[in-house]
């Protein structure tokens, strides 16, 4: 079967936008001061034979993909490179269909063969490390966000109202499978079945408190940048009215993550914040780290205890290998998947082990959120959505997930602290996107088809690419 709404892809043009932080953002040990934005437009052909053109974007986030004692350069030299062969890699998808069709081929495949082939001998003594299936799946997203940006187009639809069946041949049933002793089924069921087509224009946004961040004034060492943004907490609290704290923790220091909680809780509690979330970064490696400090809260700080919404990844994210029992963990706070979810199978995994809910991200395609998103929607998994320090285009396919998939709490938000000047361009047509005000964003200005970027009307000037295959 087919639909005459099919599409198939015909060129790509692959960009890097170099991005340096204002201030230093922690992740586990490492701690990044710049990053590179993986950029694509992607050309499609219908079946009547009329091109469109649709737009993604990832940050090469290579600390948080690819943690390693290997040198930065390396591998982020990798993960360029690897970008660049999957640009070769998608006009080789030679089927029609929808976007999520194309985009769970292409990640079920292709995206395995490109990566074994990027990272070649280096199962040899001596070579370089292997670059992880976390890090492919990063630079996938940005073909696939273009992938379902130009479906839209193509469909003259904002994308979300084309994961239906009047345009889609396959069915949920033919991409998951249900928990086994349950009574799930999703012969028949579609995306739109589990999320919204009138999704809400304003989301509670979520700040995220460094590991480097200074707090109070005392923290100050006179190197901060004074540029005119907020650098301590209190001051971003008062500037855009927060009321959503996610604090970062090392994970393997429960002294230090105790006292930051206190810390960051306390002035939550002073400056009307209403709730916290810890992310311990994949660091812990037994339950009990996490559960004697959440049990010294409940003692000794209840109230800070009470505003943890929840607890985000504390545990190494390749489930298969640890296979860590977490019941404990969420017996106390509600636990999400965040590193670990690459596909709705290690949700699956995850909610074997105990795990409560799930942290969806774009960047781990367009595809695999959406379809993530549905099995866990359908087995009461309840969802948050986070962020990769999202800037530019890369900000409006994370805001429209949360949006439409129902998340406990708003959306994590957070490249105006870090780098809100890359987004200056885009900020001009979608002001309440790259600013939080109110402790909101707004997705008001968001119209049109595809993911509603209205790219005709932002001044941004692009590199030459890095690649160009096909497009005729």
């Amino acid at each position: 079967m087919s639909k005459p709404t099919d599409i198939r892809v015909i060129g790509i043009s692959l960009y890097f936008l170099p991005v340096a932080t204002r201030v230093p953002l922690k992740f586990g040990s490492e701690t990044l001061t710049a990053v590179t934005c993986a950029r694509c437009c992607m050309t499609i052909r219908n079946r009547a034979g009329r091109k469109f053109s649709g737009w993604g974007e990832t940050p090469l986030s290579v600390q948080w993909v690819w943690p390693s004692a290997s040198a930065y350069a390396d591998r982020h030299e990798a993960l360029k490179q690897l970008c660049v062969a999957l640009a070769d890699a998608w006009p080789e998808l030679d089927i029609w269909g929808h976007a999520i069709e194309l985009g769970h081929t292409f990640q079920e495949q292709f995206l395995p063969k490109v990566l074994q082939q990027s990272n070649g001998s280096a199962d040899k003594p001596g070579s370089p490390e292997q670059i992880p299936w976390l890090a492919a799946l990063v630079c996938c997203s940005v073909f696939d966000q273009a992938l379902h940006d130009a479906f839209g187009h193509a469909c003259a639809l904002p994308v979300y109202q084309t994961y239906c069946t009047d345009f889609m041949t396959a069915d949920l049933g033919q991409f998951l499978q249900p928990a086994s002793g349950t009574s799930v089924n999703f012969k028949g069921k579609h995306p739109a079945d589990f999320l919204s087509f009138h999704p809400v224009n304003r989301l509670r946004a979520w700040h995220l408190v460094g590991g480097l961040d200074p707090l109070v004034a005392s923290d100050l060492t006179g190197q901060e940048p004074a540029d005119g943004y907020p650098v301590l907490l209190e001051d971003w609290i008062e500037r855009d009215g927060l009321k959503c704290l996610k604090i970062k923790l090392r994970g393997n220091d429960a002294p230090w993550d105790y006292a930051r909680i206190l810390e960051v809780g306390t002035i939550a509690m002073e400056r009307d914040v209403e709730w916290l979330s810890v992310d311990f970064n994949c660091t812990v490696e037994e339950p009990d780290y996490v559960n004697d400090i959440l049990d010294r809260l409940c003692r000794e700080s209840p109230r800070i205890y009470g505003m943890i919404l929840y607890v985000e990844q504390p545990f190494p994210y390749d489930l298969e290998r640890y296979g860590i029992d977490v019941h404990s963990v969420s017996a106390r706070k509600p636990l999400f998947l965040d590193e670990s979810a690459h596909d709705w199978t290690l949700i699956r995994l995850g909610r074997e082990l105990g795990w409560s809910g799930v942290a969806l991200k774009t960047c781990k395609t367009q595809t695999g959120a959406v379809l993530g998103a549905c099995w866990a929607r359908a087995h009461g998994m309840p969802l948050m959505v986070q962020d990769l320090t999202n800037p530019m285009l890369a900000q409006v396919p994370h805001l429209l997930l949360a949006a439409h998939c129902g998340t406990i709490m708003g959306v994590e938000t957070n490249s105006m602290q870090f780098y809100p000047e890359a987004s200056r361009a885009e900020a001009v047509v979608h002001p309440g996107i790259y600013q939080r005000r109110g402790g909101m964003v707004d997705l008001s200005t968001l119209r049109g088809n595809g993911f509603g970027y209205r790219l005709d009307e932002m001044d941004r000037v692009l590199p030459e690419p890095a690649r160009c295959v096909g497009g005729d």
